[in-house]
């Protein structure tokens, strides 16, 4: 669009990174989340010729899944700053939020497989860089039936435990219970980086996390959820009955803290640049149907009420992005986690979104309510992004002992 950036300062390298995200993102990502969005049965988006997994194979050939992993494992994390992990975070939610969650969350299970120093685990880590066929996809399981964004809230509550329990026996812990509708690449996940209850007696706390294969005897699946938004996301419940996990997969039989004091911080930052990408789209929808859109002789950005509209939108979204850059650096760069600057930046990216793509509609009148624009998506993907990852109030009261 015409107004500027403030990326100026760029380096070649991140300029590079952040052009050809951008391109894959206009070329691939966006018109196959637009095609995905429209199917009608979300079984039929992860069925077998799907747009969906031609995605998630170009993303591999490119390289993307290697972001995370040192060159030890074949990855090519030194080589990616953290200016260049927020340019292509942006620039795939701008382009798909739901995709873009999608690619994120597939490499979750691997790329802490590379932080233990179990044989099996190592390899997995390599066999997924190594991976450009998609025959290793991830999840996090661990939102619950009964348990979702508060469940950092009910970590002190010893009455209040996991749904997923496990029981260790000689080698092996045996798990049953489930987990909910809402775990991201939960139908088509080969490995689940899963929460399981161990200790009752501790509730929340009483926790650990393990690398899951999820093609163990008695792991099924649900159906993939159909939802209002972010339909491209496939999303589905995971059933644990008698499942058998081997000793060595369990990487934390112990977590010393709950999901708001850091265990969550780099989900939420990843939202937190990702729906500043959104919310950008939904800018620039606006921008352009106005500039298109004749009214009383005239493109309807020429009129007063619409161009304060924009100047609103625009205002909300840069200071949106400028957040959750300044959260996103100071984490990485710091040496510590603002959890408070993280939750603020999760919550304000998702909620002017949403405002942002709401007042586009405005801006698009009749046509905005229309499939044929893209404006009405994107409102529903943002709609989602307010409640995923932890409702944004539960998310507020879990730090806000911060001050």
């Amino acid at each position: 669009m015409a107004y500027a950036e403030f990326d100026y300062n760029l380096t070649d390298e991140q300029k590079a990174t952040r052009d050809m995200v951008r391109k894959f993102g206009a070329e691939v990502v966006r018109p196959a989340g637009i095609e995905l969005d429209q199917m009608a049965d979300p079984a039929d988006v992860i069925a077998e010729g799907s747009v969906l997994w031609d995605v998630l194979k170009q993303s591999r050939e490119l390289g993307f899944h290697k972001r995370n992993f040192t060159k030890a494992f074949g990855g090519m994390a030194e080589e990616m700053d953290p200016m260049m992990n927020l340019l292509s975070t942006e620039e795939l939610g701008y382009a798909d939020a739901g995709l873009a969650i999608s690619l994120a969350v597939a490499g979750m299970p691997f790329a802490y497989c590379q932080m233990f120093p179990v044989p099996k685990l190592q390899d997995l880590a390599r066999a997924y860089v190594e991976d450009t066929e998609c025959n290793l996809i991830g999840c996090w399981g661990i939102t619950e039936p009964n348990h979702g964004g508060d469940w950092g809230l009910a970590a002190d509550d010893p009455k209040i435990t996991p749904d997923l329990k496990g029981v260790l026996k000689g080698d092996e812990y045996i798990i049953n219970g489930q987990k909910a509708a809402w775990v991201s690449n939960g139908t088509i996940a080969t490995h689940s980086f899963l929460h399981i209850g161990l200790d009752p007696s501790k509730g929340m706390r009483g926790q650990g996390i393990a690398i899951c294969p999820l093609d163990l005897p008695g792991v099924t699946r649900g159906k993939p959820l159909d939802k209002i938004g972010q339909r491209p996301l496939n999303q589905g419940e995971i059933f644990f009955d008698d499942v058998r996990l081997p000793k060595e997969y369990m990487i934390l039989p112990e977590v010393p803290v709950n999901r708001y004091r850091g265990g969550g911080q780099p989900p939420m930052a990843g939202m937190a640049v990702l729906f500043g990408g959104l919310a950008k789209a939904a800018l620039d929808e606006g921008i352009a149907y106005a500039k298109e859109r004749i009214q009383g002789g005239v493109p309807i950005i020429e009129h007063k009420n619409i161009q304060l509209k924009l100047f609103e939108m625009f205002m909300k979204v840069e200071s949106a992005r400028a957040l959750a850059r300044q959260m996103y650096f100071f984490n990485a760069f710091s040496g510590t986690n603002s959890m408070l600057h993280t939750m603020a930046g999760k919550w304000m990216s998702t909620e002017v979104a949403f405002q942002v793509a709401s007042e586009a509609i405005q801006i698009h009148g009749g046509n905005g309510l229309s499939r044929e624009y893209l404006i009405e998506k994107l409102f529903r993907d943002a709609r989602a992004s307010m409640i995923e990852d932890g409702v944004n109030e539960s998310l507020a009261l879990g730090v806000v002992t911060d001050f």
